[in-house]
């Protein structure tokens, strides 16, 4: 595990029993179904997740009738987008995968220890790639789709751009935050889909109109290719990933605790690569002198 000792710098610990590493397999094959399962899960979250976006934003929506006050839109939009997503943690694809379906998750394991430089490689490109893939169906949605630029994360008007960026660091650190505490602690790990939806019906209500609310690049990059909105682009990388950063430093004292690199089915794992044990680690430890104590320097970052 990353720790930060006294002067600052990150360190390793040894790992407390049942702490485990997701490593990519060596000398086994390619672990393409949990990377394609990602890959599913982060379009299915772009597809109905923008789709509800533009349902009930988009021009000449019923919705708005219904409902005309757009903080109540904001708020309802948030809770199903929320829910979209915790639907996709409960389901098979995401018993498969893990249900990481954001970059920013995969680091936050990745910086916490959970998985290895290769697996976090194989994260990201599939939840880029899927994110992409579920945004062209978007195209159906016609002009309703486009007057609100298929659901597009862009800068508020009237806001600064430190101001949006700001807006991203801190849903994201509260996003990241949250899974931490809840992966963290065995009483609460049951639940952690449930944090989906109240927190981004509270987030996307108070913070949509600064930035949009994304929390998650690949959600941002899918409406962006498809729109060509690209306006303040880099903040939805950097936003979230400086949140994601900041929440593991802040949550770095549980790390021991959490487990594996899953947000749900914690016990389902065929293939066995999210409980591959850090084998060399633990032999170096197991056999140094006074191996309760001693720590080994590494890089916080491989």
């Amino acid at each position: 595990m990353a720790k930060r000792s006294g002067s600052g710098a990150f360190r390793s610990v040894p790992l407390s029993e049942g702490s485990q590493t997701c490593e990519a397999p060596k000398g086994q094959r390619f672990p393409w179904q949990v990377f394609a399962s990602d890959l599913v899960g982060t379009a299915l979250l772009v597809w109905v997740g923008l789709s509800l976006v533009i349902l009930i934003f988009g021009e000449g929506s019923p919705i708005k009738s219904v409902l005309p006050s757009e903080g109540w839109r904001r708020l309802v939009t948030g809770f199903l987008f929320g829910t979209t997503g915790a639907l996709i943690v409960l389901s098979p694809v995401g018993m498969r995968s893990g249900a990481h379906i954001n970059p920013v998750v995969t680091i936050a394991f990745r910086l916490m220890g959970k998985v290895d430089l290769r697996t976090t490689l194989g994260y990201l490109i599939a939840q880029l790639s899927g994110a992409i893939l579920g945004a062209l169906p978007l195209f159906a949605w016609g002009s309703m789709g486009k007057s609100v630029a298929f659901g597009a994360t862009l800068p508020g008007p009237g806001f600064t751009l430190s101001a949006v960026l700001l807006g991203e660091v801190i849903t994201t650190f509260m996003m990241v935050s949250l899974l931490c505490v809840f992966l963290g602690f065995r009483k609460l790990r049951p639940f952690t889909p449930a944090i989906f939806p109240p927190l981004y019906a509270i987030m996307v209500w108070a913070e949509a109109p600064i930035s949009g609310t994304s929390t998650n690049p690949a959600r941002s990059l899918g409406p962006a290719i498809v729109s060509g909105q690209w306006q303040g682009w880099w903040i939805y990388w950097v936003g979230p990933l400086l949140g994601s950063i900041a929440a593991c430093l802040v949550c770095s004292f549980l790390a021991n605790r959490i487990t594996v690199a899953k947000l749900y089915h914690f016990d389902s794992d065929r293939d066995r690569l999210f409980r591959r044990m850090r084998l060399r680690e633990s032999s170096e430890q197991m056999t140094a002198p006074s191996s309760s104590t001693q720590t080994v320097e590494k890089p916080w970052i491989i």
